[in-house]
Order: structure tokens, then C-alpha cells, then sequence
């Protein structure tokens, strides 16, 4: 076994990884520019290459940041004072 710490990285293509994400291959270039996805350029001419890893930590950051949204909205519907048992309802049903 190599004691070399990128013998098990795994690399992917843009297109690989945008039928992985459902996505365009210009939005995973988005997505490597603006950090969210690890990319390097490599070989000879150059090409963009995607750590398969940071796609894994991409989609759990996905979903915290849905899971969060949900219980944001979940606390917004729960502020209206009629939900707190106090206050006046001024038309009831």
C-alpha cells in the first residue's frame, strides 16, 4: 500500500459529475469556481478533474441547509399569535 495521501483520491470529469448532480457541466464549473466543489486542473493539455469526495460533502451541505430551511419555515408558520394560544383572532373560521 502507498503511503502517498492522493492514491485514493478519486477524480471525475465535469460531465461525470453534472449527470451525477443532475446538473449542466457549466453549473458544476460554477460550482468548482465558487469553492463549493473541490477541482483541479490536470494532465497535459489541462483538464478539469472533480474530487468524487467533495461531491459527497457538497450534497450533505445540501441537506443541512434544506433541513434547516424547513424548520426555519416551520418557525416562521409557528410566530402568527393565534398558534401561541394568545392574542385575538379577528375572523374566525
Amino acid at each position: 500500500m502507498s503511503d502517498d495521501p492522493t492514491s485514493n483520491v478519486r477524480l471525475l470529469a465535469p460531465a461525470q459529475v453534472g449527470e451525477v448532480l443532475g446538473v449542466s457541466v457549466d453549473e458544476v464549473m460554477a460550482l468548482v469556481h465558487e469553492g463549493r466543489l473541490r477541482g483541479f486542473r490536470v494532465g497535459s493539455p489541462a483538464r478539469w478533474r472533480v474530487d468524487a469526495a467533495s461531491i459527497d460533502e457538497y450534497l450533505d451541505d445540501q441537506a443541512e441547509e434544506a433541513r434547516r430551511m424547513a424548520l426555519w419555515r416551520q418557525s416562521q408558520t409557528a410566530s402568527f399569535p393565534e398558534l401561541w394560544g394568545s392574542g385575538i383572532v379577528r375572523r374566525p373560521d
